[in-house]
């Protein structure tokens, strides 16, 4: 298949760009590289330098390009960014995912796998998570994304559209061969961060919250390998069809707390890595984990990377490797 990746230059949208090329599909990447890297994406993919918000630059792209499919990475993700500065990600994560449908609709283009968020369950009664548990999201984050679900449904409805939405939990790790990885400025994602203090660019990592009802006090969450969320997305490209209303949640089905990330990080880089206890942050749920029965059961798909050791120590060789990150210079 012809495949547009929108912010293909990101940290999952990378990983994910690889997949599909070694998969066997054409690529073109759409990225405005506001946060996204271009030395992340190989020199052979072509890349267009643009925004979503021009509808012109997508009116010609996809007459030109004739696309068969969209991968739709471009997001901003920053919870608390969004608490502060709403409308930001309602216009760049709603409108302009509403651009990209418009162009899609006009062209004739079915076939979407969207990059959605467990985020869209809010704070759930029940664990794991399943996809039929009800949506509560808390944050304009993830308000925004469930917004964008229901309007894949309704042109699913309206005129054809297949979507898969994926619930992604905490994406994690880096390329096997430890080309790629993670680099957000700033950064906000607790193994990075970990990694950091490990790399002495910061002085310790803070602990919200210790009085959780969890087996350490500490909050859990699902850790899923970035390159198994990229074969996430080739699988339900490739099982798409025109009218498919698909929505699957992607983690590994367990819980690792925060206390066990740092422990296993000491291991993996040979660092003391200091950590302070710190009051609850508002909006944190003692637990975040997915039921991703529905996927392997549906499309095949199930994670590789099952130890939580294997997935920092991957992220370790990223880190070390690239200790200012792909040092780009992005503004």
């Amino acid at each position: 298949m012809k495949v547009l990746v929108t912010g293909g230059c990101g940290y999952i949208g990378s990983h994910t760009v690889r997949a599909l090329t070694a998969a066997g599909h054409h690529v073109v990447v759409l990225d405005s590289l506001v946060t996204g890297h271009r030395v992340a994406l190989d020199e052979r993919v072509p890349l267009i330098v643009g925004d979503l918000c021009d509808p012109k630059l997508l009116d010609d792209l996809f007459a030109s390009e004739k696309f068969d499919a969209v991968v739709h990475f471009a997001a901003f993700i920053e919870v608390g960014e969004s608490v502060t500065n709403p409308l930001k990600f309602y216009d760049n994560n709603v409108s302009n995912t509403i651009n990209l449908l418009r162009a899609m609709q006009t062209h004739g283009v079915l076939k979407m796998v969207f990059s959605s968020t467990c985020a869209v369950f809010g704070t759930p009664d029940t664990m794991p998570l399943v996809e039929t548990l009800p949506c509560n999201p808390a944050s304009p984050y993830a308000r925004a994304k469930y917004a964008v679900e229901w309007a894949l449904e309704d042109s699913s409805t309206a005129w054809n559209l297949g979507y898969t939405a994926l619930r992604y939990f905490n994406a994690s790790g880096a390329a096997s061969d430890g080309t790629i990885g993670e680099d957000h400025d700033p950064e906000s994602h607790l193994i990075p961060i970990v990694l950091q203090v490990a790399l002495g660019q910061r002085e310790h990592v803070k602990i919200f919250g210790t009085d959780y009802d969890t087996p350490d006090g500490t909050c859990l969450r699902d850790y899923i390998h970035v390159e198994d969320l990229a074969a996430a997305h080739v699988a339900a490209l490739e099982a798409l069809e025109p009218g498919d209303k698909r929505v699957y949640n992607t983690g590994t089905g367990h819980g690792a707390s925060v206390r066990e990330i740092i422990d296993i990080s000491r291991s993996v880089t040979g660092h003391p890595i200091p950590a302070i206890e710190a009051p609850r942050r508002p909006g944190d749920v003692p637990k975040l984990y997915a039921d991703s029965s529905k996927i392997q059961r549906e499309l095949g798909w199930s994670p590789e990377y099952t130890d939580l050791r294997e997935i920092i120590a991957s992220a370790w060789r990223w880190h070390e490797s690239h200790p200012t990150g792909y040092n780009d210079k992005r503004k």
